[in-house]
């Protein structure tokens, strides 16, 4: 589920992209025209590499280019302790072609190192608190954006009570106000950020940004949620970051998110939903009685 909506969840029928890879006119736009498409399985969703560059298809040209420019204003701020895929424009200036989006290749795959992905939430961060607030933030209206608005109670969403809608009723009574500070923070990383297993000690890489104004610790929370949920994290990671601010209740709003994302879904079923029953479980031990 996790990073599920940056390839489009709610996009319908097959996507031709997705079998051929990117086609010439895209290929010859970002410069890569004569290299053959090589299919990246080890990243999250769909890419090619293409020479030095690495091509993915994107479902919101809108997003995808302000994740872009947000991503080239980081790497030139510089985030200590990770590494940042640099998106490279097209001829024509254009960071989205056709549907598709190019950056840098970066070595790494995604592994199941869940506390090191939280900490490389803290750190990307301490960087992104000197972006101003994007109007995209308040602009979108895709499904992550819904269920964000929903789990802190800002707007009502159609939630199917079976994928979700009940245990998510049941769980916001229990919902107290965060009293933290808001800045742009990335509410999408379980399952995005890559680590080089040719270099140990190289800096986990971070793809692109989805940008929610959240709480730091609630963007760590998302992580822990979905670590819990389909990542097989033991439920220790609960208390190895227990000393952020206002924990319980940064999972509970994390867990709330997801479980609106679930219960809007279309793919999702009362099956897929008990990752997230087991993370309530754990999650509602941490709180005080109802």
């Amino acid at each position: 589920m996790a990073g599920a909506d940056a390839a489009g969840p709610e996009m319908a029928g097959p996507d031709p992209r997705l079998e051929h890879g990117p086609p010439e006119h895209v290929r010859t736009a970002f410069g890569v025209r004569e290299s053959v498409p090589r299919p990246r399985p080890d990243l999250p969703g769909p890419a090619w590499r293409c020479d030095g560059l690495v091509l993915r298809p994107v479902a919101d040209t809108v997003l995808a280019a302000w994740s872009a420019g947000a991503i080239e204003e980081l790497a030139t701020i510089g985030v200590d302790g990770l590494r940042l895929a640099r998106p490279v424009r097209a001829s024509d200036g254009r960071r989205v072609v056709a549907g598709w989006a190019a950056s840098h290749d970066v070595p790494g795959r995604v592994e199941p190192r869940h506390d090191d992905v939280v900490a490389a939430s803290l750190r990307l961060h301490r960087a992104t608190a000197r972006l101003e607030r994007p109007r995209l933030v308040d602009d979108r209206d895709d499904l992550l954006a819904r269920a964000d608005r929903a789990a802190f109670g800002e707007r009502a969403a159609a939630l199917d009570a079976e994928t979700g809608g009940t245990l998510f009723t049941e769980l916001a009574r229990r919902r107290r106000p965060l009293e933290r500070p808001s800045q742009l923070v990335h509410g999408d990383l379980f399952g995005t950020v890559l680590f080089d297993p040719s270099d140990p000690g190289a800096p986990p890489a971070v793809l692109d940004l989805v940008p929610f104004w959240r709480p730091v610790e609630w963007a760590a929370a998302v992580v822990v949620i979905d670590a819990l949920a389909w990542g097989g994290a033991d439920p220790g990671i609960l208390t190895r970051w227990s000393h952020l601010a206002a924990w319980p209740q940064m999972l509970l709003h994390a867990l709330l998110f997801r479980l609106a994302v679930h219960a809007q879904h279309p793919s999702c079923t009362r099956e897929s939903l008990q990752g997230l029953e087991h993370a309530s479980r754990l999650v509602s031990s941490l709180l005080p009685a109802s």
